[in-house]
């Protein structure tokens, strides 16, 4: 089968596409034949070693995908062959086919596509985790919400999951294109940050109260000025730091104002920590998935494939994603 291959850290544009076995599903473990597959700025990292966690080289990146079971491990009871699903990978996602652990994969809805699933996972699990669970944001009817980077995967995710939470949803984005997408996805609010310093814009629109919960794909810059746009007693959420920079947190503001931070790295409950909890977590991340399956087929969320690219085009795909340019998610086709 055909795969990208990671043999040594190395920037994501110098690695090539391989023939490489078929792998075999162990103990608990299915094997997807994959229709399509996530490309994401954290796998720009994974490939080059930055990423927390790193995988033995040498090694297939790729950690969501969508497809069909092809085999069955011992031990497997859930799935059959044939199974339309979604799953979360360890790695070996950029292939046409990969094994996962049962636990991490998730039946389809009729209703949802190849593409469209590889949204789910990720991009939409953060996002409602981020904005539902108690201990993170917590956003609650007639809350202020601002989301940056909206026009990504999990920005877009969390502004329509926000609406549906019943908040007031400000939204940032770099261009009018993306903040077209954002409008039509329910912000209330929509701020170019190229052009208009957000941090002014939103106490304009918050008659200098600020808001109430801040999501930040962002880092950098932006997450020092969200600080300063919060109403006392606020939550703000680091989901990642695509602007490049890892934020120095100020703890006198944060005691100033009553402020909490709080992380939710997703990868923790789907096993990727130095103890391995993904069976711990199953419960919850079924109950998760299955909410976001139910919003999807009343059609209460409507996730974004901004391109999709065959694989042997992956370069092209993460070339997108890193310039910002795509509207949604990126997706490669195994078809």
């Amino acid at each position: 089968m055909k795969a990208v291959v990671v043999p040594d850290w190395m920037p994501f544009d110098h690695l090539t596409l391989h023939e490489v076995e078929v792998p075999e599903p162990g103990q608990g473990e299915v094997l997807i034949r994959i229709r399509a597959s996530g490309v994401s700025f954290a796998t720009s990292l994974v490939v080059q070693g930055k990423y927390q966690r790193k995988p033995p080289l040498p090694f297939v990146p790729g950690t969501e995908v969508a497809g069909e079971i092809s085999a069955v491990g011992e031990g497997v009871s859930r799935f059959r062959i044939g199974d339309r699903v979604c799953a979360v990978l360890d790695w070996g996602g950029m292939a046409e086919q990969a094994v996962a652990c049962a636990v991490n994969v998730y039946p389809l809805p009729a209703s949802l596509d190849y593409p469209q699933a590889i949204a789910f996972t990720h991009s939409y699990a953060t996002s409602a985790a981020a904005l539902t669970w108690p201990h993170l944001l917590n956003v609650q009817a007639g809350q202020t919400l601002l989301v940056h980077g909206a026009a990504g995967g999990v920005g877009l995710a969390a502004v329509e999951i926000g609406k549906l939470l019943g908040a007031r949803v400000i939204a940032t984005a770099g261009s009018d294109d993306k903040l077209g997408l954002v409008s039509a996805h329910g912000a209330d609010h929509v701020i170019n940050y190229r052009q208009d310093d957000f941090r002014a814009a939103v106490l304009s629109l918050t008659d200098g109260h600020g808001v109430d919960a801040v999501y930040d794909p962002v880092g950098g810059d932006v997450f020092m000025q969200s600080l300063r746009c919060m109403a006392p007693e606020a939550r703000i959420m680091p989901v990642g730091f695509a602007g490049g920079e890892i934020p120095q947190i100020p703890a006198n503001l944060l005691l100033v104002k009553n402020l909490t931070v709080c992380g939710l790295n997703l990868g923790l409950y789907f096993g990727w920590s130095p103890q391995d909890l993904r069976h711990v977590y199953e419960a919850r991340m079924r109950s998760l998935m299955d909410t976001l399956f139910g919003w999807f087929e009343a059609g209460k969320i409507r996730p974004v494939i901004g391109s999709t690219w065959p694989l042997e085009r992956f370069q092209d795909a993460m070339a997108e994603v890193l310039a910002r340019r795509s509207l949604g998610r990126v997706a490669l086709v195994m078809d």
